[in-house]
């Protein structure tokens, strides 16, 4: 995996070579035939180069795949006098993440000469020094490396000296003055003749300086050092005017050419600005710190002077000793700032180079992150790092992670560094939207107004941007189902939930309707509640009369005079279609003939007599009846009952035909019904009058037959139906209700109006002895039996 991810980081670089000083655009090399890829790809997968240090010296053409010179390179600042000068960088390519090591050698050109510092060199030589005496001379200074550099020196023309070309360990070469032939300040007291330079450049370049030799008086003895060669060593962060070493030589002379004058030979100008020398004590001191990173070794020679003008040389190394001073260094050369949340582990993050540059255990480096995070470091090359993913990561919880590399080597004391990465997580839609209830319960007013709004949804979704937009909808319902979403609609931004018509309680008392809620993601994802709509009654239904019914003007009922208190009279039977107290039904006596006679049950509707029926009280009563529910404001109805007290039936059909009390005529309709049979009666009774006679005169002698048979005579008895007057009838379709009937029977030799009120017939299956009929009720039974076969 972590091979796809960083697909072949090479350990190996690619090498390359340019000279110094190149003009910018020249040709270096071409990365596309080196990488393998063909220009298009190295276009598309945005190839870039990501320098090691501060400065893009080279620049990467992505239509050619060429990399050419973008920047000035002078091989002497950038490397000094490292003969070895390499600039490196890395070649990153994206789709999929790649980085390959590329390092490019600056070549030297012989672009300077030798210098010498002084450009006049005194020599003092007393006139009695044997010839092959060495005299060592100050070098020049040439800043190219290889062949480029200083390669030999010459003198002109005299008879007294030669010269020859040394080489230190460093490979720096040097000039040591011979001398070839004795002096002799007589005959010539100066000797003056030129030094030359040369290096080995193609064309070579020199530089020249004055040599001017002063012949001494005899000066017997030469100074002679304690060492020819000291060797020392000094930590790199001495501090400034730390004492090096001391150097002592001694002369057998006396007075002032036994006096010892030390001196450093400039030979480098590194060694001038780096040391200085006490000529009386010979103690060697730093002008200025020392950096183990830039120079490891200084040789500086130091030359002792009597007074006579001898002098003699002995050399110094100084080894510098590294100290854990550098702290490493994180060098960043890839970073991606934003992650999917949906990125599989062993993802590359970043990719970081860490150098140190201090030497041994004080350069190496140990790289770990701080802090628990869903990262980790993988080492890819020597010094080369990929931060990389190191478990499922999730927006939700963490956004963002500052991940702190540290980098800490193991000198002593340990230096470390750390670099911090911003890494912002991108988020992927992986959370549906979750309501907040999974059934919403709202009320909606019944004959409610469309649009008003009935209450607010809410989901949520922990996702950002679009991924967290959540839209509401309602579900379709199933087809045959009840279209309870043409009744209620929904915001699909803010879920305001809001009626779309009015709704009657009495046809639609709640209705559940599923609303979805879906986010903004690709594709999205989505959840259910359940939507409960319950409609509250309001009262916009009046009571309904089931008894009397409010087709007829007036229900007639009959009482009897003897009617004791609590007497029921009625019934009045109501509903109301709304529901709770809107359906809660009261009744009270809203109006009467005379208001003290009757009372009527506050919630049974129940019509009684509140007195005993007294021969005062009027034969005919109006009642009304109110009927009123218990809603805001209250809805009502009435009805109107007429009652007749009665002694008799006869007494009854009268009292029922025409109301005394009220002083009206009886109803035109009645009598226009009454005329009508009237005429059709004495129709028939003119056409058959004759056969009328015959009919009489046999039925006399049909009656005088049965009497002779049966004695007494037997009573007579009239069936329902058999009494009608005005059209309304004692029995099933009269005034009273079948749970009101009552049986009457009158004898042939009745001659009033009279009857008496027996108890009313139960329809019920019981028999005889079941309901304890004594022996005159059986009787009465047996009579009601004869009455129906006569019928």
């Amino acid at each position: 995996i972590l091979f796809l991810c960083v697909s072949g980081m090479r350990a190996e670089p690619a090498r390359y070579s340019v000279p110094e000083e190149a003009e910018r655009g020249s040709f270096v090399a071409n990365i596309a035939n080196d990488l393998g890829l063909t220009c298009e790809e190295l276009l598309a997968r945005q190839a870039r180069l990501v320098p090691e240090g501060e400065k893009q010296y080279f620049q990467l053409n992505q239509h050619t795949g060429d990399l050419v010179v973008r920047e000035h390179m002078d091989r002497e600042e950038l490397c000094g006098q490292n003969e070895l000068c390499l600039v490196r960088f890395q070649v990153l390519l994206e789709s999929p993440l790649q980085s390959f090591r590329a390092e490019v050698r600056l070549t030297d050109i012989n672009d300077h000469a030798p210098v010498f510092l002084n450009k006049e060199i005194l020599l003092k030589i007393p006139e009695s020094t044997m010839p092959g005496t060495r005299f060592l001379l100050e070098s020049a200074h040439d800043p190219d490396v290889g062949n480029n550099s200083l390669q030999h020196y010459s003198i002109s023309s005299n008879e007294y000296f030669l010269v020859y070309t040394r080489r230190r360990s460093d490979g720096r070469r040097y000039a040591e003055l011979v001398l070839d032939r004795a002096l002799d300040r007589e005959q010539k007291a100066e000797v003056d003749f030129s030094i030359t330079a040369v290096d080995g450049g193609t064309p070579p370049r020199s530089g020249t300086a004055l040599i001017r030799v002063v012949v001494l008086d005899l000066n017997d003895n030469i100074p002679v050092f304690t060492q020819s060669l000291y060797k020392v060593s000094i930590m790199e962060n001495s501090s400034q005017d730390a004492i090096v070493v001391v150097v002592s030589a001694s002369d057998l002379d006396s007075g002032t050419n036994g006096e010892i004058v030390y001196s450093i030979v400039q030979n480098s100008e590194e060694n001038f600005e780096t040391f200085k020398i006490n000529p009386e004590t010979g103690q060697i001191r730093l002008k200025k710190p020392l950096d183990y990173e830039e120079t490891k070794t200084y040789e500086v020679d130091v030359q002792a002077t009597d007074g006579g003008g001898l002098s003699t040389h002995c050399k110094v190394e100084v080894q510098v000793k590294d100290v854990n001073d550098n702290a490493p260094e994180v060098i960043i050369t890839s970073h991606t700032s934003t992650l999917s949340e949906a990125a599989l582990p062993n993802t590359v993050v970043a990719l970081f180079n860490v150098r140190d540059r201090d030497s041994g255990d004080n350069g190496r480096t140990i790289c770990e992150l701080t802090g628990e995070q869903p990262f980790r470091i993988t080492l890819l090359a020597a010094d080369a790092y990929a931060l990389v993913t190191s478990e499922t990561l999730d927006r939700e919880q963490v956004e963002e992670y500052n991940v702190t590399v540290q980098a800490r080597d193991e000198g002593s004391p340990t230096l470390s560094v750390s670099k911090t990465l911003l890494v912002r997580i991108l988020d992927v839609n992986d959370n549906a939207p979750t309501f907040t209830q999974a059934i919403y319960t709202m009320v909606m007013s019944e004959n409610e107004p469309a649009g008003r709004s009935l209450g607010r949804l809410s989901a949520t979704d922990p996702d950002a941007g679009e991924n967290a937009h959540v839209r509401y909808a309602l579900v379709p319902p199933l087809t045959g189902t009840l279209a309870a979403a043409s009744f209620v609609s929904v915001d699909a931004e803010s879920g305001t939930v809001r009626s779309l018509c009015p709704l009657d309680y009495e046809k639609v008392r709640a209705f559940e309707v599923t609303v979805r809620a879906a986010d903004g993601g690709s594709p999205p994802l989505s959840a259910q509640a359940v939507l409960r709509i319950m409609v509250q009654d309001e009262n916009d239904n009046s009571p309904v009369l089931l008894h009397p019914s409010p087709d007829s003007s007036a229900a007639g009922e009959l009482v009897p005079r003897w009617a004791p208190s609590g007497y029921l009279v009625a019934k009045v039977v109501a509903v109301d279609a709304d529901a709770g107290q809107n359906a809660w039904l009261s009744y009270e006596l809203a109006k009467a003939t005379e208001p003290g006679l009757f009372r009527v049950g506050l919630h049974s509707g129940e019509v009684c007599t509140a007195r005993a029926v007294t021969e005062r009280d009027a034969a005919r009563q109006r009642l009304i009846v109110l009927v009123r529910d218990r809603g805001q404001p209250p809805r009502s109805t009435t009805a109107t009952l007429a009652v007749a007290l009665v002694d008799d039936f006869s007494d009854a059909f009268h009292q029922l035909g025409h109301d005394p009390a009220s002083g009206e005529p009886p109803q035109v309709a009645e009598e226009e019904m009454l005329t009508t049979y009237l005429i059709a009666s004495l129709c028939c009774v003119s056409s058959l009058f004759l056969l009328s006679v015959l009919v009489l005169t046999a039925n006399t002698l049909c009656r005088a037959c049965v009497r002779a048979e049966h004695s007494p005579p037997s009573t007579s008895c009239y069936a329902d139906g058999d009494i009608v007057s005005d059209g309304v009838g004692v029995g099933s379709t009269g005034t009273l209700s079948p749970g009101y009937r009552y049986e009457m029977c009158l004898t042939s030799g009745s001659g009033g109006s009279e009857f008496r009120f027996l108890r009313p017939v139960l329809l019920s299956p019981r028999g005889n002895a079941e309901a304890g009929l004594d022996k005159d009720e059986e009787s009465l039974y047996h009579s009601q039996l004869a009455c129906e076969r006569e019928a």
